[in-house]
């Protein structure tokens, strides 16, 4: 995953949220963002995903600019899978429609092609016998695996991933990060914006630090963790790793 970023703005009415943001990743699997709250992280990751147009600057993964007419966006969309702090699950459908749904309606699949692909998923993470079950029957760490499994199952060319586990008790907190890690194990490439340092760190190819409205830090994560003179990063790290 080769990104490249150049002079990216956004602004929401007279709140600069992107101040000419820069950055040019190496060819990772993982790209983490972390930084403080307001920073502009989820800002980022959203514009990443094809979901908000920037009002200036340019994205391109491996040298492909992201789209910026709607019919071409929605084509971009379906290459991608995102996954938000809530779940977004329709609650009147059980775990497994929720993931044959998109795949029928979005993607083209049959029903019995959509039950097919889904199957394998649910039974390697441990959802299957949770799949006849709708989202208010599932703990809160269960219905965040179902959701990055929604994201997964359409195949995505890579996964954005905005705080999966913001919401979550540390034991199903665990659960989701366990199930990242195996994704990160199995090749998916991801962004992945996270408020959980120590995972960040084991997970990353590459840390990018948002605050300011800019990039602040970017490189390895033992260099962002560890090495980082910039203040106000240094500061944070201080703050929240004490």
């Amino acid at each position: 995953m080769l990104l490249e970023i150049r002079d990216l703005t956004q602004r929401f009415d007279a709140t600069t949220v992107l101040d000419r943001l820069e950055l040019l990743t190496g060819d990772i699997q993982a790209l983490v963002l972390v930084g403080p709250s307001g920073g502009g992280k989820s800002t980022l990751l959203r514009i990443l995903a094809g979901l908000d147009l920037p009002v200036a600057g340019s994205v391109a993964f491996e040298g492909v600019p992201l789209p910026r007419d709607e019919p071409e966006l929605r084509a971009y969309r379906r290459t991608v899978g995102t996954v938000f702090q809530a779940y977004n699950l329709f609650p009147h459908l059980s775990a497994i429609d929720n993931l044959v749904l998109p795949l029928v309606h979005v993607h083209g699949l049959t029903h019995v092609e959509a039950l097919e692909r889904v199957r394998e998923p649910l039974e390697r993470f441990q959802l299957m016998p949770h799949a006849a079950k709708r989202p208010a029957e599932l703990s809160g760490g269960q219905k965040q695996r179902i959701a990055i499994l929604r994201a997964l199952v359409v195949r995505p060319h890579r996964l954005f991933l905005d705080e999966p586990t913001s919401a979550l008790d540390p034991e199903m907190t665990a659960e989701v990060l366990d199930m990242i890690a195996e994704l990160k194990a199995a090749g998916t490439q991801f962004v992945l914006v996270t408020h959980e340092m120590r995972f960040a760190r084991r997970v990353a190819d590459e840390v990018a630090f948002i605050g300011a409205a800019r990039v602040l830090a970017h490189g390895p994560p033992e260099e962002i963790f560890d090495g980082c003179a910039e203040p106000r990063v240094r500061g944070f790290f201080d703050r929240i790793l004490a």
